[in-house]
């Protein structure tokens, strides 16, 4: 064979192969981003990357996540907001950044009404309060008389001010005549870091930022928000069974896309998300974190957002909290 054949021959395979593999639907299509409010590392950050490897088969193409941490979710809202509304960047989030920061600011930068649109939820989970493993106290009631030995203050961490977890330490120190200041973080990996160390006594924040460390030993959780006890921590009491009442309505997490987004795009990316907390593998990583799965259309996740919004307005108005 003569060289300049077997140079054609190259040229050809090599163009087949170039074929072959732009051809291939995960390197054709653009990627589709999956923004997240919190440090890699925490309970958030682990739910964005287990739903996102099956989204990835689902749409067919590279799905990223990208943690845009800070300001308990505000930097990655903004990021959300300036988006293209194309349906290649996401907002995974729960109810802190969507609900409740609007009702926290007077302006967060950001309208959750306008400038976003509900793709799909997926899960509802609740808040706890956990000990750190060097706390000597076992139970919330212990917790209480340990707090009242050391003159009645003490510090607990929260992923971020002004947030649910704040409320609640605010609630249980009104309702046990405590004086606890939330301590708040920069997301729950570096408070579950201090916990872990023993550098603050407690902490509030989700089921799946507590799970893990519970189940090891490392820290104990002495009650759940909600109206029933947790299935991955059923010896674990709700608040309202301590006599906290007014925590039972459950924070949600869903994925979020910049308005403007074509209601076909919205759509596919709905069914992305409904087949993929259907496989068994992401249902059950999912669940053991400690969250309920279920799959909510856009526009049942608009609703539950509304509606926790209405709870929220009332207990954020009732603490005295004025917006900043």
């Amino acid at each position: 064979m003569s060289t300049s054949r077997r140079t054609l021959i190259g040229h050809a395979l090599a163009l087949a192969l170039g074929a072959s593999l732009f051809a291939s639907p995960l390197l054709a299509q653009t990627p589709t981003r999956i923004l997240v409010g919190f440090p890699a590392g925490g309970g958030t950050d682990a739910i964005a990357r287990i739903l996102g490897e099956r989204l990835k088969d689902e749409l067919g193409a590279p799905v990223i996540v990208e943690n845009k941490a800070g300001a308990g979710g505000q930097i990655a809202a903004h990021a959300l907001k300036a988006a293209t509304p194309d349906g290649h960047t996401l907002f995974l989030s729960h109810d802190h950044s969507i609900t409740i920061l609007p009702l926290v600011m007077k302006n967060p930068g950001y309208d959750s009404a306008k400038d976003f649109v509900p793709v799909a939820g997926f899960a509802t989970f609740v808040n706890a309060i956990a000990l750190s493993g060097g706390t000597p106290a076992t139970s919330f009631s212990t917790y209480v008389d340990w707090v009242r030995q050391q003159g009645g203050k003490g510090a607990v961490g929260i992923p971020a001010p002004a947030s649910v977890p704040q409320f609640l330490v605010q609630e249980v120190a009104r309702k046990n005549g405590l004086d606890l200041v939330a301590a708040p973080y920069r997301g729950s990996a570096p408070m579950m870091a201090d916990m872990l160390g023993n550098q603050i006594a407690a902490g509030v924040a989700s089921i799946p930022d507590f799970i893990e460390n519970h189940k090891a030993g490392k820290l104990r959780v002495v009650a759940v928000m909600g109206t029933q006890r947790q299935a991955a921590m059923p010896e674990v009491p709700t608040f309202a069974e301590l006599g906290l009442a007014g925590f039972e309505e459950m924070p949600y997490y869903g994925l979020f896309a910049p308005a403007g987004t074509p209601q076909a795009t919205l759509d596919r990316l709905a069914a992305a998300v409904q087949k993929a907390i259907a496989q068994p593998d992401v249902r059950d990583k999912l669940t053991a974190m400690g969250l309920t799965v279920g799959y909510m259309s856009g526009k049942e996740l608009g609703a539950r957002e509304q509606a926790y919004g209405k709870v929220w307005a009332k207990i954020i108005k009732d603490s005295g909290f004025q917006p900043q």
